[in-house]
């Protein structure tokens, strides 16, 4: 598949320009000229799940040949946008045709990279047991800033449940010449209905990251995503998904389901509560494709490579560390000392 890749180039120097995190602009890494990003002229949308089940669906990817407008090198990937290898001239695909759905949505990146260097400082800093020399560790080796394809889904629904409710009392018991009260519990059956409408339930759509690392870097601002443009992905790299929207409702509705579980608890009331059966109906489900902005970053250390992974908006980081095993020691050592010292002040004070 052929994919023409629009060119955004400066209007000063004609070099290739990127978008600037934090702005609505492109800006020139040569000259600095910065170039606006027209306004949005629609609303996001969303897209209903029933309609896309109805229809066909190509499942085999082919791989999108990108023609750089700079040198004219011609290159494959699987990304929607990228850097050319080649003279480094920013291409961004044209998806009106691609076989897969397109992003409705582009979440822009608000840190640079600066910001993210910063993260990475702080999150260091604070790693109990990390060895002394990683706090030297300001910026990965390589840093690389990353739009990571996931689903949002909506949905309206109604669950029924059967479970119990715990009410509390206490008793007064007597031994040997002593009195104590005592909680005890009484179970009384409980069943009835909850209903909910979820709104933009997150779930990655790509298997390049590992998922509960991408779950820990929420909350995204979501109502800051504006609709797909790619002046917005320009000299970034973009991910194509890989999980398919059915894949990802089955994901969004384990989270629902906690949600759906403590609805229920609510419900039943009472001072605890048990939950045994939950029987829930979805209608109204509707699902876009949104583009999220992730710092990927790797650094090497003791020979050994580590990857973290900053949320490009407040900079949460999520990631791999090494370990101490002389600071890990040291304080297995000073836990034990100190239960020593405490056992021979009482014995001390007993004698």
């Amino acid at each position: 598949m052929t994919t023409t890749t629009p060119a955004h180039p400066c209007a000063g120097c004609g070099a290739s320009v990127a978008f600037a995190p934090g702005t609505t602009t492109l800006q020139c890494p040569y000259c600095g000229l910065r170039q606006g990003i027209a306004p949005p002229t629609r609303d996001v949308r969303e897209h209903s799940y029933d309609a896309f089940l109805a229809k066909p669906r190509v499942h085999t990817l082919a791989s999108r040949q990108f023609t750089c407008p700079g040198c004219a090198a011609r290159t494959e990937s699987d990304a929607i946008s990228k850097a050319c290898q080649f003279c480094g001239t920013a291409l961004v695909a044209d998806t009106a045709n691609d076989t897969q759905i397109a992003p409705e949505a582009v979440l822009p990146f608000g840190l640079d990279r600066g910001g993210a260097r910063n993260a990475l400082r702080g999150w260091v800093k604070t790693r109990w047991f990390a060895p002394n020399r990683l706090k030297k560790v300001s910026e990965a080796e390589t840093m690389k800033s990353t739009y990571l394809p996931h689903w949002t889904f909506d949905a309206h629904t109604v669950s029924d449940y059967v479970g119990q409710r715990g009410e509390h009392y206490w008793v007064t018991k007597r031994h040997n010449g002593t009195t104590r009260r005592e909680r005890r519990t009484r179970w009384y059956p409980a069943g009835g209905r909850v209903a909910r409408a979820f709104d933009d339930v997150v779930v990655a759509a790509t298997t390049q990251a590992p998922r509960e690392r991408l779950d820990n870097l929420q909350p995204w601002p979501l109502q800051q995503a504006v609709p797909f443009d790619p002046g917005y992905v320009a000299g970034h790299h973009t991910l194509r998904y890989d999980t398919e929207p059915q894949t990802g409702l089955e994901q969004a509705k384990t989270v629902m389901a906690g949600v759906i579980h403590d609805d229920c608890r609510r419900d039943i009331g009472g001072d605890v509560q048990r939950v045994t059966s939950v029987d829930t109906s979805y209608s109204h489900v509707a699902f876009k494709l949104v583009l999220l902005p992730v710092w990927i970053g790797n650094y090497v250390y003791g020979g050994k490579t580590y990857q973290v992974l900053i949320n490009g908006m407040n900079g949460e980081v999520q990631g791999d560390r090494p370990y101490s095993a002389l600071k890990i020691a040291l304080a297995v050592l000073a836990a034990v000392a100190l239960v020593g010292l405490v056992v021979w002040l009482y014995l001390a004070n007993r004698a």
